[in-house]
């Protein structure tokens, strides 16, 4: 099962046919998924199932119908163990951004972190998980598919915000700290912090 976010709204992809009484189900293979997309952005429908029997075609057909941007991220910590986040659009995020060519995907997460705050000297630890959310550029849709990684540093110099990208904040926060930025944050940041996910 995956969760597509548009705005804060998940879309669910399943292979599940019926999800409950709450859920419009819709075979993925033939949803017209422009006209759901703009449903879901009204708040028209707020309970989306798209169904396939097999698990592994739920993605496929998705970018077959949305062209996907891959981008990559940091969940930052620094020795004292504070998060590192950027202010943007009057929401707290996670630095990230978009792939460029012939980058890993690695890459482009220690890179973007790098540029969006000013932090040097990151070092990723570990993989955490990837996020899913349509966006709308030049009118059109598109899918971004987001890889996440837990990254650690010692950098205790000047924070950076990359003005040019919107960003306004750059701050480490403490986990009491943490708890409140995630509540003006994005639904798909929150799944990357287990306690407070939805």
């Amino acid at each position: 099962m995956y969760k597509v976010f548009v705005n804060d709204v998940p879309i669910i992809l399943s292979t599940e046919k019926n999800m409950g009484d709450e859920y419009k189900s819709f075979p993925i293979k033939e949803v017209k998924i422009k006209r759901l997309i703009k449903k879901v952005a009204k708040g028209e429908l707020l309970k989306v199932n798209l169904y396939h029997k097999k698990e592994e075609k739920l993605l496929k057909h998705l970018k077959k119908k949305l062209k996907t941007i891959v981008a990559g991220g940091g969940l930052v910590k620094n020795q004292n163990d504070e998060i590192l986040f950027i202010y943007r659009n009057k929401r707290w995020d996670l630095p990230k951004g978009k792939a460029e060519k012939n980058e890993s995907i690695e890459e482009t997460a220690l890179r973007e972190v790098e540029e969006e705050t000013g932090v040097q000297g990151l070092e990723i630890t570990n993989f955490l998980q990837k996020t899913y959310h349509i966006l709308k550029r030049n009118g059109k849709y598109k899918l971004k598919e987001t890889f996440w990684f837990s990254m650690k540093t010692d950098f205790t110099g000047e924070l950076l915000p990359q003005e040019d990208e919107g960003i306004t904040k750059v701050k480490w926060k403490n986990s009491e700290k943490t708890q409140k930025a995630l509540q003006k944050s994005y639904a798909n940041i929150r799944m990357l912090f287990p306690v407070v996910s939805e």
